[in-house]
């Protein structure tokens, strides 16, 4: 339940640059306590620089951020023990034990969570006493979350929380994420899953060359267009979609998401199923796994930045 009042996260024409580049080009955003946002946006859109102003690592060139109604350039020493940060890496000395780091942690809380109690909610009991550059991937990133979570925050800053992490380890992230909001925690990540983001955000926001370019809930931002809808269908890697777009009316979209894995965009009605599976069967390529619905989050995300890989 989204906690009235101030909000937890409040940003007006935030501006931040490096030398001749402007990473955070006048950005506004806007998070109610209690619920939990994914901000997302391709390499080099200026998440983690707007991410790291709201915790006080860098200071802004211009306009107003506040975190918990503190200014975290000013008032970062009274706003540190309020929040919880999980930086993607991990940031531990490679020689310590998982234990003895959220202990470590914990010690500078003054009202911490059981450091063995989150270890064993987070399947890192096994590995206590395990050395930091021994564990996986994503054991350290689930050792980096419990450190973000022992002090009890109000709101928690999370980068890419569950990259390294197999299918099990990611859904038991999402019960706990899932767990603190509705315990009133405010939560705020940077992803590149969009299911992710899909299956967690209360609200999202996508920012592209440092500026706003969309916002909403995830359901809002895949049915914007009424009359936009998608059918995806798997067949043979490799099929030509300029092909299948040139047999479909004018307007239509057909890319290949995945090797194997299509993607028809444009208001979808028997005559274009139909028109799909002839042109398949004249490729001589069974179509499997017909599915019509609405845009998911990715298509929505590729649409407003572009699909060039970025560096």
């Amino acid at each position: 339940m989204t906690v009235v009042g101030t909000a937890a996260v409040e940003i007006t024409g935030l501006v931040k640059r490096y030398g001749n580049t402007t990473a955070v080009d006048g950005l506004d955003l806007r998070m109610p306590r209690g619920s939990l946002l994914a901000l997302l946006g391709p390499n080099g859109a200026g998440k983690t620089t707007t991410v790291e102003v709201c915790e006080g690592f860098l200071r802004a060139d211009a306009g107003t951020v506040r975190v918990l109604g503190l200014d975290p350039a000013r008032q970062g020493a009274a706003l540190r023990p309020r929040i919880g940060v999980m930086p993607q890496g991990g940031g531990a000395y490679p020689g310590v034990r998982a234990e003895e780091m959220l202990r470590l942690v914990a010690a500078c809380a003054a009202h911490p969570l059981d450091p063995m109690w989150l270890l064993e909610v987070l399947g890192l009991g096994s590995v206590r006493r395990t050395p930091f550059k021994r564990l996986s991937g994503g054991q350290q990133q689930r050792l980096s979350l419990a450190c973000a979570l022992v002090g009890r925050p109000e709101l928690v800053f999370l980068d890419e929380p569950t990259a390294g992490m197999d299918p099990q380890a990611r859904r038991l992230v999402w019960d706990l994420l899932a767990a603190l909001r509705s315990d009133g925690v405010s939560v705020l990540l940077t992803t590149h899953l969009m299911e992710e983001a899909e299956a967690l955000a209360d609200d999202v926001v996508i920012v592209d060359h440092g500026k706003v370019i969309a916002t909403g809930s995830p359901r809002a931002l895949t049915e914007e267009d009424s009359e936009v809808a998608q059918l995806r269908f798997k067949a043979r890697k490799g099929l030509d979609t300029e092909l299948l777009s040139a047999a479909l009316p004018e307007g239509y979209l057909v890319h290949e998401s995945a090797p194997g894995a299509y993607r028809v965009l444009g208001r979808v009605d028997p005559q274009v199923v139909s028109t799909v599976t002839a042109w398949c069967a004249q490729q001589g390529v069974l179509a499997e796994e017909l599915h019509v619905g609405r845009r998911d989050l990715e298509e929505v995300f590729l649409e407003l930045t572009g699909r060039e890989l970025r560096g």
